[in-house]
């Protein structure tokens, strides 16, 4: 009967003791539960997810370039054999030249047998857009052995961090995250799509660290914080550039437009390019062609254009819908006279294109120019095997910049006043870079022309227009003409 009562006022001590550690607890636990909080990092890569997203030389991410070189090396630097590393990238190397993923791991291993390397990360659509990330990494790749080459950043060497974010907004977030919170990550080159650099800025802002998009145009990205920054011109001049072209080289007098309206970069573009075109003495047509539009139909579109009394035609696609933009081309039938945006400045468009977007003229960043001896072009021939284009170019201006700015004596906490003093500069692949103080690059960009050739493999070629000849020779816009801006002020 005694054992029977201990046992029950046991039940009742340990019924009391639930109830209290119910009370005190049970509401942090509801609380967490219906909030979208997140926890601290803890620190373990493999409780992470997004980690597996992520490699300095442990993984594969580009997985259409595996072979067992590579795949030994990747073995090899993951077990921290460094030496063994080195040789088996090295071995990849000799049968995939043009492999970015690799070339960096093998830097990164150099690197991880010297004293105190640093680091910076890239994030790029290796899952989204498969030949635009290895563009990028091109250049990330050519501008780190350039610098470990030459001795790395006061003795130094330099570590590049891969991330795949898909182009993908809320990857690009958790991206960010991760590189906020590793302290070892002094500055981020990317994101590519200006929807995954404009989700992504927040996040880099509050957390003090410098992102440097080489791609993303849109441009309301650099306004959302004095560490954000870009490589590449913003819209306005691109637009600005082909704007001009058309109106006073081409004789475009009513150009009809195609967007995807689901594209920052792309409707930034549209809006540029109205203002541009209304300033220098052209029309707009009254043309609703979007990309992104359910009941796209690319048969149409010419027909309906040219009934709007349109003779050009612009295609202005992020790069996710290229092939779109491809298929408006294919039904125009040399109709309408073809311009194009930056996005389209890839070699799907010259491999799907072909005669279709022959004598289309597209603004880009960056092309090569005929600069004897300039050792961005030939060391990227000596790299890839083959010329490259801007977004190569932009990703290794942005990590150049990156390097001279921790040369100057910048830690991370004071990497963006270094970037943002007026006085900073740099040379990039053809031309000094430098900052405006919204975080713009101050460059103008350029236009290419789809032309036959033999360069790029395909049959047809981007080939330089004499931006010089063009811009002297164009009247310049009226300040009357600046009254007249057809945008929406509000936007």
């Amino acid at each position: 009967m005694i054992n029977k009562r201990i046992n029950i006022t046991q039940k009742n001590f340990l019924l009391f003791l639930y109830i209290v550690i119910l009370g005190l607890f049970g509401p942090v636990v509801y609380w967490v539960s219906n909030h979208n909080t997140q926890l601290p990092f803890t620190g373990k890569a493999e409780k992470n997810p997004i980690q597996k997203r992520m490699s300095i030389g442990e993984k594969i991410l580009v997985k259409a370039n595996n072979d067992a070189a590579k795949q030994e090396g990747i073995t090899a630097f993951a077990g921290g054999d460094y030496v063994l590393a080195i040789e088996k990238f090295q071995s990849a190397l000799k049968r995939v030249r043009n492999d970015p993923e690799t070339r960096i791991y093998l830097n990164n291993a150099i690197a991880a047998t010297t004293e105190s390397p640093f680091r910076i990360g890239v994030s790029v659509p290796i899952g989204g857009n498969l030949n635009v990330a290895q563009e990028i990494l091109r250049g990330v790749a050519q501008s780190q052995d350039k610098i470990n080459r030459n001795g790395g950043v006061g003795g130094k060497l330099m570590m590049v961090e891969i991330a795949n974010d898909d182009n993908n907004p809320e990857v690009a977030q958790q991206v960010a995250q991760k590189f906020v919170r590793d302290q070892k990550i002094l500055a981020v080159v990317g994101h590519n799509d200006s929807n995954a650099s404009i989700a992504a800025a927040p996040i880099y802002q509050d957390g003090g660290l410098v992102m440097i998009t080489p791609t993303s145009s849109a441009e309301t990205l650099t306004a959302m914080g004095n560490h954000i920054f870009r490589a590449t011109p913003s819209t306005r001049n691109l637009a600005d550039t082909l704007a001009n072209y058309a109106v006073n080289v081409a004789g475009s007098e009513n150009v009809a437009m195609c967007v995807d309206s689901d594209s920052q970069v792309s409707v930034s573009f549209k809006e540029n390019f109205t203002w541009a075109v209304y300033n220098y003495g052209g029309k707009i047509a009254p043309f609703d062609c979007d990309l992104a539009a359910a009941d796209f139909s690319p048969e149409e579109i010419p027909s309906q254009a040219i009934s709007l009394g349109a003779d050009t035609l612009l295609l202005a696609p992020s790069v996710r819908k290229v092939k779109k933009a491809l298929e408006i081309a294919s039904d125009n039938d040399d109709r309408l006279t073809l311009l194009g945006n930056h996005s389209l400045n890839t070699y799907s468009t010259l491999k799907d294109g072909q005669n279709d977007v022959s004598g289309m003229v597209l603004s880009v960043p960056w092309y090569q120019k005929a600069i004897a001896r300039n050792s961005f072009i030939v060391n990227a021939q000596e790299f890839w095997g083959g010329g490259v284009n801007w977004r190569t170019a932009m990703a290794y201006d942005a990590t150049q910049t990156v390097s001279q700015a921790i040369a100057s004596g910048a830690e991370r906490q004071n990497l963006q006043q270094t970037l943002a003093n007026p006085e900073f500069s740099t040379q990039g692949a053809t031309s000094e870079i430098s900052f405006l103080p919204s975080g713009d690059r101050n460059l103008q960009g350029g236009l290419v022309k789809i032309k036959p050739g033999k360069k790029s493999g395909t049959g047809y070629d981007f080939v330089p227009l004499n931006m010089d000849q063009i811009i002297e020779a164009a009247p310049k816009p009226s300040p009357k003409g600046a009254t007249t801006n057809p945008r929406v002020k509000s936007k």
